[in-house]
């Protein structure tokens, strides 16, 4: 059958088609993230944040293939989140919550798009406040910035997933600073947000993960989490997880009527991409959410916090692989920072200074390195400038 043979054929970057929808799906994940910045005010509270930026990447996908013959999927590809100062990620609550931001927060904003299974996501870290970030606070944001920029240039064809894990720790280190542990940077597949092919943020004895090289038309979501503390999260209490994947290659015969009828409901709105139990029926979902997961069926995203009194930043970008070079297609400007600490290091200099393109080979004058960088990066190029001189002003 045709369709299968194209099913075969993996979709990836050499196909124009897979490129605007990845890159559409990033438009509205960016402005969606836009969105939930905005909203990120004293007394406001966390579960209307997460449903709005939801609400506004399921209308602005619905408005896409309308009219398309083919059933074309689109909405969140993950769930709005706003983990705040030492929550380290996933937290977003039930509608029942009352958790609200407070003048001074450092939130952790993460979301994610898709449009026919290309997806693009997106976290970003926002303190609750007028005026530049100082202090410890900015020490950790610019160390996250700084490491997701020296990622970005060194996520390209023929570099090797552990080039990138030694580089962001030396970075994180230089602002005094932690890379958070059990991070990983996935390679995005269609329909796949946790691809084979990882970047593991800190290599340790308990995770190990297979040597891989980067290649041309491949998609990563590079995920980088920094910490004033020690960076290593711990679960404080199961009950707070909210978002949950379905696990495709598992099975089982479920007891309770409950956890049945809260599976098929599962199956049939969230089949592979993680969803919120917010949008279940939340007695019941309370209720059957737990069997499922004891067995296996879903696999969880828990809450994690560092240590009270810490701060933890998060910037995550969906990049491309392109044959001209690296395409970072999701990021929000950064808030004014004025860190204590500055780069020195050479080695994170001439990593910084890496240009994203690549050079075409007897192609005459080409605009190359920072000048074309910066052209096409906008709100990076200023963020990681911000990040690495504002401990001068």
């Amino acid at each position: 059958m045709s369709d299968d043979e194209r099913e075969e054929k993996e979709l990836d970057l050499s196909s124009s088609e897979v490129v605007t929808k990845y890159k559409s799906a990033a438009e509205i994940v960016n402005k969606a993230l836009q969105l939930v910045v905005k909203e990120c005010k004293p007394k406001a509270k966390i579960v209307d944040i997460c449903e709005q930026g939801d609400a506004f990447i399921r209308e602005q996908t619905g408005n896409m293939y309308k009219n398309s013959k083919k059933k074309i999927e689109r909405g969140v590809a993950f769930p709005t989140c706003l983990s705040v100062n030492n929550t380290v990620c996933h937290f977003s609550p039930l509608a029942s919550d009352t958790s609200e931001l407070e003048e001074g927060d450092m939130v952790k904003i993460d979301m994610g798009c898709h449009i026919d299974g290309f997806i693009a996501v997106v976290a970003h870290t926002h303190v609750v406040q007028s005026g530049p970030i100082t202090g410890k606070q900015a020490d950790v944001v610019a160390a996250a910035n700084t490491a997701a920029e020296v990622a970005l240039r060194l996520v390209r064809p023929g570099k090797k997933n552990k080039d990138v894990s030694d580089a962001i720790q030396k970075v994180a280190a230089a602002y005094d600073c932690k890379i958070v542990e059990g991070v990983l940077s996935h390679q995005l597949k269609q329909f796949v947000i946790d691809g084979n092919k990882v970047i593991l943020s800190i290599s340790n004895p308990d995770t190990r993960v297979d040597d891989a090289e980067f290649e041309e038309n491949e998609v990563y979501a590079v995920d980088i989490v920094a910490s004033t503390g020690e960076g290593k999260p711990k679960l404080l209490d199961e009950k707070q997880t909210t978002i949950y994947k379905r696990a495709v290659d598992k099975n089982y015969h479920l007891k309770m009527k409950a956890s049945r009828f809260i599976f098929s409901e599962i199956n049939q709105r969230f089949p592979i991409l993680p969803f919120t139990a917010r949008a279940l029926e939340e007695k019941r979902a309370r209720l059957g959410l737990v069997e499922c997961v004891n067995h296996d069926l879903l696999q969880p995203y828990p809450v994690l916090y560092e240590k009270p009194g810490d701060y933890v930043a998060h910037i995550k970008f969906t990049v491309l692989l392109m044959p001209n070079g690296s395409d970072r297609i999701t990021s929000h400007p950064l808030q004014e920072l004025q860190p204590t600490k500055t780069i020195d290091d050479p080695e994170i200099k001439a990593w910084l200074a890496l240009g994203t393109k690549t050079k075409k080979k007897g192609g005459g004058k080409k605009k190359k390195g920072k000048k074309g960088d910066k052209a096409e990066g906008g709100a990076e190029g200023e963020a990681m400038d911000a990040s690495t001189n504002g401990g001068a002003s």
